[in-house]
């Protein structure tokens, strides 16, 4: 059970990173700064996003 909810919580903190990058690349200019940016919340996003979801779905339930 500790695993899944670590997994929706990596999960969610991946879709944070994603939205991010996102809204930078919308209304960002072409600053390197700006696509340093977008570049390191688009990989640490999807890095927490698909680690969570793996989590996730290896995670067996027990009956208690």
């Amino acid at each position: 059970m500790e695993k899944r909810v670590l997994g929706m919580i990596l999960a969610l903190v991946g879709i944070v990173g994603l939205i991010l990058a996102g809204v930078n690349f919308i209304n960002g200019g072409s600053g390197s700064h700006n696509i340093k940016q977008i570049i390191l919340y688009g990989v640490l996003g999807a890095i927490f996003f698909f680690a969570g979801v793996g989590l996730i779905r290896n995670t067996r339930d027990r009956a208690t």
